[in-house]
């Protein structure tokens, strides 16, 4: 089968073994919303969509209360969000999203990640004609008529609506929306019944890079050993499937 196709498999049994490091982004989230906005999901928007996507991912229960606990307490330490921009090797654009309680250790080791495979990390902005911040929520389609939601969707403002295959292989219908639009969605899904399997801002390619198999290998020891980083909160690309 290849290099590419053992790399690939690989990569997918680390995924798999990721799932503490996903609790930990998501538990770092909902600390970032307390402080934002206070403990109370009803009140709190960015805490409530937090706690819905750590459901999504069965995120124990104990662990998101002790989350909310810590933060209201004050004894949890205050996190910076910030965004990295560069190219991964063959010219395939990468942004990292981060949040950290130490600006300098964060940026040297993404410096030394994207060094390290080939990559250069560049200037804040400099990747805005590449990627655009969008609302994207998905929910599970079951036999709901799509084409009818998309009408009732679109004061909400809809941009698209499509169904693929999740990590199981099953059906998740998913919505892209303006990122200034996340409110707004929520609450006409809410309105709709339908309950959201997560809702997340995120940074969606407006073009995508071509690259051999054997180079789609070298772009993703840079995306993995960003992925492994405790500071990293979330990974994007251009690089073409």
């Amino acid at each position: 089968m290849g290099r590419a196709f053992e790399f690939r498999k690989e990569r997918k049994f680390k995924r798999w073994a990721k799932m503490a490091v996903q609790f930990t982004r998501l538990g770092k989230e909902i600390v970032m919303a307390v402080k934002a906005g206070g403990g109370d999901v009803n009140t709190n928007s960015r805490l409530r969509t937090a706690v819905q996507n750590s459901k999504a991912v069965n995120m124990p229960k104990d662990r998101v209360e002790a989350a909310i606990k810590r933060a209201i307490s004050r004894d949890e330490k205050d996190y910076e969000e910030i965004v990295y921009e560069g190219y991964a090797a063959h010219g395939v654009a990468v942004l990292v999203e981060t949040a950290t309680d130490n600006t300098n250790r964060t940026v040297a080791n993404v410096r030394s990640y994207f060094t390290k495979t080939g990559g250069t990390l560049g200037k804040t902005g400099s990747l805005d004609f590449i990627f655009s911040r969008k609302s994207v929520f998905t929910f599970e389609p079951g036999d709901r008529d799509l084409e009818e939601l998309e009408f009732e969707l679109i004061d909400a403002g809809l941009e698209d609506l499509f169904v693929e295959a999740d990590e199981n292989g099953s059906d998740i219908a998913v919505i892209h929306t303006a990122f200034e639009n996340f409110g707004k969605m929520q609450k006409a899904l809410e309105e709709a019944g339908i309950e959201v399997r997560s809702a997340k801002l995120e940074r969606v390619p407006q073009s995508f890079h071509d690259v051999s198999e054997e180079q789609a290998v070298d772009v993703l020891k840079l995306i993995d050993r960003l992925e492994e980083d405790d500071d990293v909160q979330a990974v994007y690309h251009n690089m073409a499937e």
